[in-house]
This record gives structure tokens, sequence and C-alpha cells, in this order.
């Protein structure tokens, strides 16, 4: 069936005599395959009597060999055409003494998700989900803020490809005023006093153009450009982001890095309420500290939260 949309992928006209040719099947086999394809993947083929068989628009299908040359990119490059999340299969290869650094990405996840357990909707070859796994050696300075770096990173990135106005959302989201762009979700296997395993992943809408399974303010940088992205360019260029980020960090430490992600963080100043459960706390946002803790004014008081199980939203009144 992949091997058909290969042969598709260009978003032109395929006879289905060509195409039964080109995979040495009958033109019934052929459109066999055609209805799997839009019954597992949510293709739509368009279907026109002597011309042949289209993709509703062109797919830009991820390619190891094609990322790894861009810009030079060391890490080995695992890539799935379908699978539950590549978070589940960094931590899986983890288990299986695969050797970090190495890079999982996937085509389509089936059981994507973000912090807190929520789904993170993951169309096949739409979007990037990506799984970066690090062995960090030396205790809990070198995951300090580490989140909010990699959150600077794919922020940089995106500026870079022409989404101009994507800025911060502390922990662990990059917005376009008060859409969600992209999302980052941090697991830790091991040790963090001695040995460890973080897995960096990162979700970011890429060319999703529609949806109703998402149940929040999102867009894409399809949406927000108006074009087409190649994500074999954006896995290159923010993988890049991302080791400059990452060497700052572990020679620096956080400290190096509060400032300029406080620049970019787009609810500076705002009002909002922190939910950690059933617990919310009102306050207005002051910015970080130096180990990535969120600095709120409660009451005239500052505080600093911290934590994976935390949730921030704007009041009505910011």
């Amino acid at each position: 069936m992949l091997t058909l949309l290969k042969l598709l992928k260009d978003g032109r006209f395929h006879s289905g005599q060509a195409l039964g040719a080109g995979l040495g099947i009958s033109r019934s086999a052929v459109w066999k395959q055609l209805q799997h394809l839009e019954a597992e993947l949510g293709l739509s083929v368009h279907k026109v009597r002597g011309r042949g068989y289209q993709l509703a628009r062109p797919l830009s299908l991820l390619d190891a060999a094609e990322i790894c040359a861009k810009e030079g990119l060391a890490w080995p490059v695992y890539i799935h055409d379908s699978i539950d999340s590549t978070n589940a299969e960094a931590l899986r290869s983890i288990e299986r003494g695969a050797e970090a650094p190495f890079l999982v990405l996937a085509e389509r996840q089936t059981a994507g998700r973000g912090r807190r357990g929520r789904k993170w909707v993951s169309p096949f070859a739409d979007n990037l989900y990506y799984s970066l796994v690090l062995r960090i050696d030396g205790g809990m300075r070198q995951i300090e803020g580490l989140s909010l770096v990699v959150g600077l990173a794919v922020m940089h990135a995106l500026r870079d490809f022409g989404i101009t106005r994507a800025g911060l959302k502390w922990p662990n989201d990059v917005l376009v005023g008060d859409k969600k762009i992209a999302g980052i979700l941090l697991e830790l296997v091991g040790d963090p006093a001695d040995v460890c395993h973080v897995v960096l992943g990162v979700g970011i809408n890429v060319n999703m153009q529609s949806t109703d399974e998402v149940d929040q303010q999102w867009t894409s940088m399809n949406l927000e450009a108006g074009r087409v992205f190649d994500r074999n360019d954006l896995v290159a260029h923010m993988s890049t982001k991302l080791q400059q980020y990452l060497e700052l960090h572990r020679a620096s430490g956080f400290a190096a890095i509060q400032l300029e992600w406080e620049k970019y963080h787009l609810w500076q100043g705002r009002a909002v309420s922190l939910i950690a459960g059933v617990n919310q706390v009102d306050g207005v946002v002051m910015g970080i500290d130096r180990q990535g803790a969120l600095r709120l004014k409660v009451d005239g008081v500052e505080r600093f939260f911290s934590g994976g199980e935390l949730s921030l939203r704007l009041r009505d009144d910011s």
C-alpha cells in the first residue's frame, strides 16, 4: 500500500494500468489498495474516468538519507510509516539497548499524546512527530529547564521558516497568537541523580489544514504561511537548532537561556490561572527563574511553580 502511495505522492494523475504495471498487480488490486489508502490513512483520492487516480494534494514523505544530508545531521534517524507514538517507540528502543543519541520519526501516530495524557492528533504525512533520545550524565542540573530549551529551539526553527509570530507559552507550548502550533513532551527513564535517558518529544502542526479532533485553538505552518512545507527540511533545521541550544544548556545551564526565553514568552505580564489537579492559583506572570520555574505574582507576593502536571490558562480579564 505504501509503495502505491509513493507512486501517487506527486499529486498528478496516474492511470490504473500504469500503477498496476509499477506494482506488478492487476488494476482491480490497485483499486483495492486505493480503498485501503482512503480508509486506513484518511487520504483523499480523486478518481476521474480516462485520467486515472490522483491524491487530493501532493505528499512529502520523510526520508532519513535526505534529512541527514541536508545539514550534516549525525544522529541515526529511524522512520516509521505508522506507530502508536514516537515517544513510546523511543522508550522501547532504550529498553532494547539502543545507543543514544538517536531520532525517531513517524508519518502517522495511532496513539499520539501530549502533556497530561492529552491526545495529539496525528494525520498521515501532514505534521511532524519527532522524538530525540539523549543520554544524560551528571545528575539533575543537566535537565533543569530542558523542556523550555527545546521549546526555544523549536520556536526559532519555525521563525526561520517564516512563521514570524511564533512565540512561547510556559512550560511546553509554541503558539502563534493564542493558537497552538507545537507542543513538547519530555519523558525521563533511569536515575536522574546519575545516568538516565530523556526523550524529547516534539509535535508540530505542519501541513494540516482541518480537523474535528482538536479541543483547543490551533494553527499550522501551512495555515499561517499559505504554502506546503517539506518536513525533511524542517526536521533537519530543527535538529540543528536543538543541537545548538542543547550544547549551550549543557555548557552553561538554563540560566544562560533564561532571558532569551522570557523575551519570547507571549504571556509575560498577563493574568493567568495555574491549574494543578483540582487546585487553581490566580496571578500575573512575572517570568521564569534560573531553573525554568514559573514566577507568578499572587495577591502581591511572588511565588514559584514547577512540575509536569501544571497547566496554565489565560484569565478572562487578561
